[in-house]
């Protein structure tokens, strides 16, 4: 019988469990597939741990949003998949409805895309939901364009470093910044024009100074909490401070008010608006696709952990946020179901 990741009770990354789990035949609109590898997202850590947007519904809870693997059967009314196609899957459904830690899983068709043979599992498992959140926010709903800056919070994850190369194929110029100075290196490497130590540097300050006084015309940020309100202030006349994650765990002011600025462009961006609208998720695969096939996009994997084993040990990686990059859980199989 496949094997399954769950855990029946919030906690910390000792609360998930490898279990023999029976998967059945896909349903109505569903695949079937080998699960090749995993790409870990910070947000299956907050919702095992009871502090996502989203409540566990009950127990035992799976987890996985991100995967690349085989389609090994195809559900009624599902078309343009066949068995044996290498395939990838993007975080477009609840993780209290379907999870991709396991060994073989059912998914929603229309969170699967295909999978170009020269895109390994490992590659697979990293690409989407970075690209795509990145493409989504900028691109889609910013209308990012050359010459326009972009500051980056978190510059150092995966959905930063993502960020920073469709920026660079738009013409447009990525700012980095990071609370650790020993990633200043990796993010000048990944093609940040300047990389800002927050804590050392005065992170308005150098950003008027890099654009001449002008501001950045977006600042996309994973933080959230108080740092907005000088995140605020940097940016350009009719641009917008995207919001697209909450690590800092503190209350998030609007600063509009604090700084005479009620006209501000500020909102916040789930990926769900692009991968779970079959237009858009659309045109950020042929987005991406197009990226990865000339070079212009390559998917930072920080570090490989080998089996369902290991995801306890790949989360608590997760959670001391040293990574630069993608972390990714390959899986082993040693037969057939």
């Amino acid at each position: 019988m496949p094997k399954t990741v769950r855990f029946h009770e919030l906690g910390g990354p000792e609360v998930l469990r490898v279990e023999e789990v029976p998967v059945g035949d896909p349903g109505p609109e569903e695949l079937a597939i080998r699960v090749d590898a995993i790409g870990l997202n910070r947000a299956e850590s907050l919702f095992r741990s009871g502090h996502y947007i989203e409540d566990v519904r009950e127990f035992p809870a799976r987890l996985g949003y991100e995967a690349a693997g085989v389609v090994e059967a195809i559900g009624p009314g599902v078309t343009g998949f066949e068995v044996g196609q290498s395939i990838s899957v993007v975080p477009a459904f609840s993780l209290n409805d379907y999870g991709v830690y396991a060994e073989r899983a059912l998914v929603p068709a229309a969170a699967v895309l295909r999978r170009a043979e020269e895109i390994d599992a490992i590659q697979g498992a990293a690409v989407w939901m970075p690209y795509v959140t990145a493409y989504g926010a900028l691109v889609e709903v910013g209308g990012l364009r050359p010459g326009d800056t972009v500051l980056l919070t978190a510059a150092a994850s995966s959905v930063g470093l993502a960020a920073i190369q469709i920026a660079l194929r738009v013409g447009a110029v990525p700012i980095a910044t990071t609370r650790n100075p020993a990633k200043r290196a990796a993010l000048l490497e990944a093609g940040a024009a300047e990389v800002i130590v927050t804590g050392e540097e005065d992170v308005v300050r150098r950003v008027r100074e890099l654009t001449g006084g002008r501001g950045a015309e977006f600042v996309f940020d994973a933080v959230a909490g108080p740092g907005v309100v000088d995140l605020a202030r940097v940016v350009a006349p009719g641009g917008t401070l995207f919001l697209y994650g909450a690590l800092s765990g503190e209350p998030t002011p609007y600063p509009g008010f604090q700084l005479g600025m009620p006209a501000l462009n500020i909102r916040t961006y789930t990926l769900g608006e692009t991968t779970r609208d079959a237009e858009r998720l659309r045109r950020a695969e042929a987005f991406v696709t197009s990226g990865l096939r000339t070079g212009a996009f390559r998917p930072v994997v920080d570090r490989v952990f080998h089996g369902l084993d290991e995801i306890p040990e790949a989360h608590r990686y997760l959670e001391a946020s040293g990574q630069v990059g993608k972390i990714v859980v390959t899986v082993d199989h040693d037969g057939p179901a």
